[in-house]
């Protein structure tokens, strides 16, 4: 089967990090994108979840937990707490 190349941007830390990882597992980082790419091919679909809902942040419960919180401040005023730096 013919080989080609293919280039890829990203950031430089998260490329030390991802070559670090694939180090780590005993594969090469063109193994990994390879076994992506076959895998998105094989099923149809990014083999992972893709959300912003990731973050628990964001999440609907925290969401109306902060929203109540909001509230509660800009009917009482809220209370003012000092914070002590411990080292």
């Amino acid at each position: 089967m013919a080989q080609t190349n293919i280039n890829i941007r990203m950031d430089e830390e998260l490329k030390k990090q991802f070559d670090d990882f694939c180090k780590n597992v005993g594969m090469s980082m063109t193994t990994a994108f390879c076994i992506f790419a076959k895998t998105v091919v094989r099923q149809h679909r990014i083999p992972f979840e893709i959300s912003s809902d990731s973050d628990p942040f964001y999440s609907s419960a925290n969401m109306a937990r902060l929203k109540k919180s909001i509230q509660q401040m800009e009917t009482t005023g809220g209370t003012v707490h000092e914070v002590d730096d411990y080292d």
